[in-house]
């Protein structure tokens, strides 16, 4: 867990003490004095000042097989205000490298913010997740407010709730040092109804005929505000609003909400204009399946045909159907781009059911986790999916999440995402299926490596027959490194899973 060393700078932080730390990755030095104190909603770490002085020298690194769109005319210079906090992270997975995992501020720790994500770095590396997608840590509405973390009333200040600009740069540090990127959620399509635009600047809003600022077109989501990007000047701003948590915080990219309600040109000029950030390798996630999302930039899409195939399929629907949805999906993403899969995220855990729920079970869910990481995608863990929260997971207020629940399920997941980041096979490897009205069964070949994946969706134990061109052959179990020869036939119990190579 958290070194006696980091515990310190923490207490210190929190008396405003004065403390001298070495950046990570830089033989620089920065001496940081922590003043002006807050009280936190959850935790009793202050707020401060951190003031520093540091130069910075890396050559760009670019995600392997990877191409850029063209720079648009309509990009954003560098901004002048703006220093560089800390080093860029030098080795930002490559897009069809990442194990992404979403972190809901509330629920991941008892205090409910960043100092508790910290607290769990190393448990999050021994999962084997590369990207940490930090759930909206900016200040929240109060005017006709649901304590949204998407009701954003500041796009340049920490939300003192989750802890401060020097507590998020420390995460991101701590979370580089263990070979971990930091992505922050975008919210651009809407902002709280006090948010100071809305004052000075009305005209960056969609408005009625009578002008009346409205909510975004086709919701009922009263709290928030729409944003007019037909406003150029509006655009700057968010631009560079972005600009600003990348320098000062030394974040890794973003996930851009509702990225559907977003015209494709702010993408492609939000995209093109941080290309130009020197020293950084920025991840790109739009929630959202736009097909010219990848024209715009974006790594990666959301993968919600699969999501609700995948439902299907445990309700009894052949295996057939989830892979002609992954194939489906595929055919209009480019090379070196992906589509982010899951088995829940905060959306469908708050608002549906958790994969304990939908999946039948620990047994049924690890399952459901095996199919949707190991098939063609992208994989997603949400906080708390690897215990085995059963009840949803609220992300409107605080409800912390027991991790001591399912020690069994995590180490299933500990082990089964362990190979995936270690198989290039697993990652990259072409695909072929073998039919059958109940088994999920597929191989996957790159390089000279294979690995075989049969997966059993049903509750209740199903006879595989194995196919001729498997028949007689002997694997090894990824997980147990045991010897598995196969037959002709085989039983498979209720969810039961194999991960051959």
């Amino acid at each position: 867990m958290v070194s006696k060393g980091l515990l310190q700078k923490f207490h210190e932080l929190g008396r405003g003490g004065n403390f001298t730390m070495t950046l990570p990755n830089t033989p620089l030095w920065a001496k940081i004095n922590v003043k002006n104190f807050m009280i936190l909603m959850h935790n009793p770490l202050r707020t401060g000042l951190v003031i520093f002085s540091l130069m910075i020298s890396m050559s760009a690194c670019k995600k392997e097989g990877e191409d850029k769109p063209a720079v648009s005319e309509t990009i954003i210079p560098g901004p002048t205000g703006y220093v560089q906090y800390g080093t860029p992270m030098p080795n930002v997975p490559a897009t069809k490298d990442i194990i992404m995992y979403e972190i809901n501020l509330r629920a991941f720790s008892s205090g409910g913010d960043m100092a508790g994500v910290i607290a769990r770095l190393d448990a999050l590396q021994e999962l084997h997740v590369n990207v940490l997608w930090l759930m909206p840590i900016y200040p929240i509405g109060t005017t006709n407010s649901v304590n949204s973390p998407y009701c954003i009333s500041d796009y340049k200040s920490v939300n003192s709730e989750f802890g401060n600009l020097n507590i998020l740069r420390l995460l991101v540090s701590e979370a580089h040092e263990r070979g971990m990127a930091v992505v922050l959620d975008w919210v651009a399509n809407h902002t709280s109804w006090d948010h100071p635009w809305i004052t000075s600047h009305p005209n960056w809003y969609s408005q009625d005929g009578s002008g009346n600022i409205i909510i975004p077109p086709g919701t009922n989501w009263n709290d928030v505000a729409d944003l007019n990007f037909d406003n150029a000047e509006m655009r700057l701003a968010m631009i560079d609003a972005m600009k600003y948590w990348v320098y000062e915080a030394n974040v890794d990219g973003f996930r851009y909400d509702y990225a559907d309600g977003v015209p494709f040109d702010f993408w492609q000029q939000t995209i093109d204009s941080l290309e130009t950030i020197p020293n950084h390798d920025l991840i790109y996630l739009a929630e959202g399946d736009r097909d010219d999302h990848y024209d715009a930039g974006f790594d990666m899409t959301y993968s919600w045909d699969f999501y609700g195939s995948l439902i299907n399929l445990y309700n009894g629907s052949a295996p057939s159907s989830i892979f002609t949805t992954s194939s489906n999906e595929y055919t209009v993403v480019p090379e070196g781009k992906g589509k982010l899969r899951f088995t829940t995220n905060h959306d469908e855990s708050a608002w549906n059911a958790t994969p304990m729920t939908l999946f039948n079970g620990k047994a049924g869910a690890t399952a459901a986790s095996v199919i949707t990481t190991y098939m063609d995608g992208l994989p997603l863990i949400y906080t708390g999916q690897e215990v085995g929260t059963s009840a949803t997971v609220p992300f409107f207020y605080n409800s912390t999440i027991n991790w001591n629940a399912n020690q069994d399920m995590l180490i299933d997941y500990q082990e089964m995402l362990g190979f995936y980041s270690t198989s290039e096979a697993a990652r990259y490897g072409t695909k072929t299926v073998y039919a059958n009205n109940d088994i999920v069964s597929f191989k996957k070949t790159y390089n000279g490596e294979e690995i075989l994946i049969i997966v059993n969706p049903r509750n209740n134990n199903v006879t595989y027959t194995i196919p001729a061109e498997l028949s007689n052959t002997t694997w090894t179990n990824a997980l147990t490194n045991e010897p598995v020869t196969l037959g002709t036939t085989m039983v498979m119990s209720a969810y039961q899973y194999l991960i051959l190579n």
